[in-house]
């Protein structure tokens, strides 16, 4: 069960390049504390005998052992974001419960969304409640975002609503704005549903801080965001309910 604070992560690829991506990757996230590096699986199941992990960023196509067939050989496997050049592997990786996949090169703003995923998922395990049938509820407290040269951290309940401006979103939150490059529907697959709704191509809002509506607008403190046409049955109905 992964902590809200910190997650503890092994890179397993036999390529030192890829190796050394991640790693950079992974120490421009401050909640991601690296713990070990393997250049293939046989090493990796050495490691997970030895060491608490909660998270791995394993490759699939590796000598000796592939990804798929050492994940399937642990029988308490951590959390696992795939990573290999190969797509044709991504349908197994799923099967796998995998968190993500990510295909190389692996771009940071596609990691940071796989890591967020991760954090939704160790919350929702540690502090939601479950259903009768035994679905756990969401939704994670916070994202973070690449601002400054850093990883802002925003709780979801402050954010009011987010504005796409081709390939930057600008995220409107009650403490103030945060600009950062990133797609507006990358984000939107990181946000619970069930409290943000995409109202036009380029708004996604809080359900909670819509003050009032009509068929043409929500309203969000003063500010008016759009409904556009092809979400406008979807939002009235949302809002309806």
């Amino acid at each position: 069960m992964l902590s809200p604070k910190t997650i503890r992560c092994v890179i397993v690829d036999d390529e030192p390049p890829a190796r050394e991506i991640m790693r950079r990757y992974v120490t421009e996230m401050p909640q991601l504390e690296l713990v070990g590096e393997c250049s293939n699986a046989i090493q990796a199941l050495t490691l997970l005998q030895q060491i608490k992990i909660d998270l791995l960023f394993l490759d699939i196509r590796m000598p000796q052992l592939n990804g798929n067939d050492f994940l399937k050989a642990i029988k308490h496997p951590p959390q696992v974001i795939f990573t290999t050049a190969y797509p044709d592997y991504a349908i197994e990786s799923y099967e796998l419960d995998a968190v993500d996949y990510l295909l190389k090169p692996v771009h940071f703003d596609r990691f940071v969304r796989a890591v967020n995923k991760t954090f939704n998922l160790g919350t929702l395990q540690e502090t939601q409640p479950t259903s009768p049938a035994g679905e756990t509820r969401n939704a994670a407290p916070f994202v973070y975002f690449r601002a400054d040269r850093k990883m802002v951290k925003v709780m979801l309940q402050d954010i009011l609503y987010i504005e796409s401006m081709k390939d930057y979103i600008k995220v409107f939150t009650v403490n103030g704005t945060i600009i950062t490059k990133q797609s507006i529907s990358s984000v939107e697959e990181m946000l619970p549903d069930q409290k943000f709704i995409r109202t036009h191509r380029s708004y996604l809002v809080s359900l909670s801080k819509i003050k009032a509506f009509t068929n043409e607008v929500v309203e969000i403190e003063k500010n008016e965001i759009p409904i556009g046409k092809l979400y406008r049955n979807m939002v009235l109905k949302a809002l309806e309910e």
